[in-house]
């Protein structure tokens, strides 16, 4: 009987889990059938955790076993619960690397210049002093709110850059074909992040993508639903 493994999650203040990272680790646990404790954490809580050992979240703990890093802890649970595996051969994990490659440059940090300052206005009261000096020194000193300026003008682009997933979800139900997997895990994580933060609808209400976005949220008895998140849809 395996054991309970514990995720920490990174929340905010309504409680929701934010992380897009900590979100496919939730999905790859559900899809192994593994059963987890989730343990919400704040940004400056992140390194009470394991003595330190890690900068971020996710972080799990399995027994005696610790773990973070989303990659690493997928390599794990293939390791040590090969059944189901999230990766059915090392090329469909690197090309499962590439597209999580994509993803981060040519989809999350667009997004994330539409939401950073909707993270920090959700933020836990104790983690937004924080999280705004660490994001402005990222930036350069601009301030959270010049660096969100305009977005509604942004948007357009933003949602052009999810035309491969758009085309892809076209032909087949899954990002990874005729079932679910760990590369759809990664990109509706992306949209649980937007969600449990966003002040601004990411899709238009006919997007083709939300078909494929409410049946991952359905996933897993429910994984991705919460009546605290944001709609997505204007």
């Amino acid at each position: 009987m395996p054991r309970v493994i514990k995720l920490y999650e990174l929340a905010i203040e309504n409680g929701c889990s934010i992380s897009p990272y900590v979100w496919r680790v939730a999905f790859a646990l559900a899809h192994k059938g593994l059963e987890r404790e989730s343990i919400p954490v704040g940004f400056c809580d992140i390194p009470t955790i394991a003595g330190g050992r890690f900068k971020t979240v996710p972080i799990i703990e399995d027994g005696p076993e610790t773990v973070g890093d989303s990659w690493a802890i997928a390599d794990y649970l293939d390791k040590t619960y090969p059944d189901r595996p999230l990766f059915a051969s090392q090329g469909e994990r690197s090309l499962t690397r590439f597209f999580d490659n994509w993803l981060l440059y040519d989809v999350m940090r667009p997004m994330v210049g539409l939401y950073v300052l909707d993270v920090h206005d959700h933020a836990r009261p104790t983690d937004r002093d924080y999280f705004r000096r660490s994001r402005e020194g990222l930036l350069s000193g601009m301030t959270l709110e010049a660096f969100v300026a305009d977005r509604e003008g942004r948007l357009p682009a933003v949602r052009e850059t999810l035309a491969p997933l758009r085309v892809t979800l076209s032909s087949q139900p899954w990002i990874c074909g005729a079932q679910p997997g760990y590369a759809d895990y990664m990109a509706l994580g992306g949209f649980l992040w937007v969600a449990s933060v966003a002040t601004l609808p990411l899709l238009a209400s006919d997007d083709p993508l939300l078909d494929w976005i409410n049946r991952g949220f359905d996933l897993y008895g429910g994984l991705g639903r919460d009546e605290r998140l944001h709609p997505l849809v204007a």
